[in-house]
């Protein structure tokens, strides 16, 4: 069966302009969020610990700051958008319609990386108005910038589906992804840490996504370049399998 490419680009091109019809609120708060990190982290922090790793701490944030916006931006932005047309109604306009589930996942789920990934490269502009951006590994930024946020778009789409209330899309995001990010090195460096919680650290999965990204910038990481870039792959083959196994199971997209 070929693939309906036009009802996955309208699919993609609806949440793109619904996104860009709030950009006050999808554009402007990110860039007011970063902008109060670097004064926070940057002003209180940084003047106390100007280096790491031989990185000037303002710039040694600015992965961090990218993979805290680029999780939570890449679930809540999938969860809502398949989760809103379900609560709505409107999700009988594409069950009526001949298109597959795998046509659905790539509308919805491309449409919430394509925010995500405009969102990240928004805040590293953003970033350097205040450091002198450095990126050693340009190619791979952009592979673990794209690999990221279709991952978590997927973790998202899934989380949509698996939700029943407004209160649910909120819960992984804020209660989970938010502390495992601060927890994950986003501001430090986990060597930095006793042996223990060094130790501990290394059980936190966001750490490993944030390190393969730290590295793409300046050429240092917590773990293994290819311990990061597997870790990333296998949290894309889990959320691929999950959404693969709601749709074999006969999962409906209604509520």
């Amino acid at each position: 069966m070929a693939m309906n490419w036009p009802a996955v680009r309208a699919i993609y091109v609806f949440e793109m302009s619904r996104f860009l019809r709030t950009a006050t609120q999808s554009i402007l708060a990110p860039v007011i969020s970063t902008s109060l990190y670097f004064v926070v982290f940057g002003a209180a922090i940084g003047s106390r610990m100007t280096m790491v790793d031989e990185v000037p701490y303002g710039l040694f944030i600015v992965p961090g700051l990218m993979m805290l916006s680029l999780l939570t931006q890449s679930i809540t932005n999938a969860s809502f958008g398949i989760y809103f047309p379900r609560f709505a109604g409107t999700i009988y306009e594409i069950l009526s319609a001949p298109v597959s589930p795998v046509e659905v996942v790539l509308g919805f789920v491309g449409a919430a990386a394509s925010k995500s990934i405009l969102i990240g490269l928004i805040i590293l502009a953003t970033a350097a108005l205040f450091v002198p951006l450095r990126i050693d590994h340009p190619v791979w930024m952009l592979a673990f910038l794209l690999l990221t946020a279709v991952t978590f778009s997927l973790f998202g789409f899934v989380i949509g589906l698996w939700a029943d209330g407004f209160e649910k899309l909120q819960l992984v995001p804020l209660l989970i992804i938010t502390p495992l990010t601060f927890l994950g090195g986003s501001f430090y460096a986990i060597e930095m840490l006793p042996p223990f919680w060094y130790t501990v650290s290394l059980l936190n999965p966001v750490v490993y996504l944030i390190s393969g990204f730290r590295w793409a910038f300046f050429g240092q990481a917590d773990v293994a370049i290819g311990v990061s870039l597997a870790m990333t792959l296998l949290f894309l083959a889990l959320c691929l399998a999950a959404v693969t196994y709601i749709f074999r199971t006969g999962y409906r997209l209604k509520s």
